[in-house]
């Protein structure tokens, strides 16, 4: 004699069994489709070494101990990177505290926007007379800010109009393939595409240097970096 099995019975491990083989599983290969840049720089002291720019005061640097304050004057950027048409905008903040910028370098994407609060205890005046952007913010009091959009990219140098030492250095990418070194000089760019570019690392008072680098799908990519700051 048969045994009548009841038909939910029947029909659950099925259901079950047809669940399992439309599950979606990510292509690994898609996901390596890009590599990665990872590398550190070094800032090293060197006596007697003319720096590119004679805009500031030269400062003492220990090349085993990178100083916090200097290496976040670093962007690490892909020189030659495609242009990306859709960008997502961020919000950064260049602080004014005891007339001075902070932090000094800021680098953002296109259409990003920059605030400036004002922390003195007196009046200041942010403005840029830049080919990638003109402005003028005019006289603010401490606890007000003011904001401005940047919709192309370049360098934007940033003055106060009261204060002729305040400077500031606003870096506008196509792209967000750029970083800026955390305070051991070590930095990672995500997902980039495979190719032959070229590196550079960019100090606000060192100037650029660049080096070839080759990227692989699913590989990392790494280089280092040695920015000669001259001794005080």
């Amino acid at each position: 004699m048969f045994t009548r099995v009841p038909f939910r019975r029947l029909v659950t491990p099925l259901l079950v069994a047809g669940a399992l083989a439309v599950v979606h599983i990510p292509d690994v290969r898609a996901a390596r489709a890009h590599g990665r840049i990872t590398g550190v720089v070094h800032l090293v002291a060197l006596a007697g070494t003319p720096l590119r720019s004679g805009a500031y005061p030269s400062r003492r640097i220990n090349p085993q101990t990178p100083d916090a304050a200097e290496i976040e004057n670093v962007i690490v950027f892909v020189k030659d990177a495609p242009t990306e048409p859709d960008l997502t905008m961020t919000r950064a903040s260049i602080s004014q505290r005891d007339e001075s910028f902070v932090p000094r370098v800021v680098a953002i994407t296109r259409g990003s926007s920059v605030e400036f609060p004002n922390f003195d205890p007196y009046f200041h005046n942010v403005f840029s007379l830049s080919r990638a952007q003109t402005f003028d913010l005019g006289r603010f009091r401490k606890g007000e800010k003011r904001d401005r959009v940047f919709p192309r990219s370049g360098v934007v140098k940033v003055y106060c109009h009261i204060h002729s030492e305040m400077a500031a250095t606003i870096m506008i990418f196509d792209h967000r393939l750029y970083a800026t070194p955390a305070t051991s000089g070590s930095f990672v760019i995500d997902a980039v595409p495979p190719g032959t570019y070229q590196l550079s690392a960019w100090h606000e008072r060192i100037g650029e240097t660049t080096k070839p680098i080759k990227v692989v799908a699913g590989e990392d990519a790494s280089v280092e970096f040695s920015l000669p700051v001259v001794e005080k």
